[in-house]
């Protein structure tokens, strides 16, 4: 059983899987964050199934790109949960995650990035990252990219004139799925190892650099 949860967003969700198969997936909205609401979704979703956290193997969470604040909570919950139980927790890209929705062989997820910019990568059928997780100007990293790539998004319906495939905002069920195959490939760390994927620098980091 693996328990997962996306809160980089004001989309999120939570999901519970076993062997890699949905139990339950729940989609969340809050535009204010998830830091109150997270813990009573997690209980409501395992008393549902009648499941405790000591029957969970394995805690997974989404570690970003995607809000700052968001990430953290994320993060913050999983390792709480992880160290209270002694179990194992895998951390994933919410742009893996968005990958696991494509259906071709060269996956180029891509996520609103704001300012102008994007977060995109490229990643094989297999979840393998073959072009590194990147935020930039997206007319810029079209040109980066080879003509055969499948776009994934959630917040694009086209991009370059070319279509997109399209995602759900709820990647908690993803998240679950690549982490059981993590945790099965013995990729699954201690929750003091888990760390945030940010891929850009906080405004408080730039405007300090900056002064």
């Amino acid at each position: 059983m693996i328990l997962s949860l996306d809160t980089t967003h004001e989309f999120g969700s939570v999901a519970l899987t076993r062997d890699g198969a949905l139990v339950e997936e729940i989609a969340l909205h809050s535009p204010d964050g998830f830091a109150h609401v997270i813990f009573a979704e997690l209980q409501a979703l395992l008393r549902r199934h009648d499941c405790t956290l000591d029957r969970i193997e394995c805690f997974a969470t989404a570690v970003g790109p995607g809000s700052f604040t968001g990430v953290r909570v994320g993060v913050a919950c999983i390792k709480g949960l992880a160290e209270a139980t002694a179990r194992p927790v895998v951390g994933v890209s919410n742009l893996e995650a968005l990958s696991a929705f494509g259906s071709r062989p060269l996956r180029a997820p891509v996520l609103d990035a704001r300012r102008g910019e994007i977060y995109g990568a490229v990643y094989d059928a297999a979840g393998a990252l073959l072009h590194d997780e990147v935020v930039a100007k997206l007319d810029v990293w079209l040109a980066t990219l080879p003509d055969n790539v499948e776009f994934v998004s959630t917040d694009f319906a086209e991009l370059g004139g070319r279509p997109v495939t399209p995602a759900p905002r709820a990647l908690a069920q993803a998240i679950g799925r690549i982490a059981w195959r993590k945790f099965r490939a013995g990729e699954a760390v201690d929750s003091a190892r888990l760390d945030a994927n940010y891929v850009r620098r906080s405004d408080a980091e730039l405007f300090w650099k900056e002064s």
